[in-house]
């Protein structure tokens, strides 16, 4: 299996980005974060890929909310 198509629970994602479970509930509800998941009837899962995405965009420099222009 590949990494493109390789699921992850909401536990195994929880892990990973250091947040509760709920809190990925949250997101997944109000939208807060782009964070994309799949869901099946009652399960969710979220791409790999989807998750390495998520925590690329998430990189900064500064807490600066806006970048400055080169």
């Amino acid at each position: 299996m590949n990494q493109q198509a390789t699921l992850l629970t909401p536990d195994q994602v929880s892990s990973l980005l250091g947040v509760k479970k709920h809190t990925l509930a949250v997101w997944r509800s109000s939208g807060r974060y782009n964070l994309p998941f799949i869901k099946a009837g009652r399960l969710v899962r979220y791409r790999l890929s989807d998750v390495e995405t998520f925590l690329n965009e998430q990189r900064r420099l500064s807490t600066d909310v806006l970048e400055a222009s080169a």
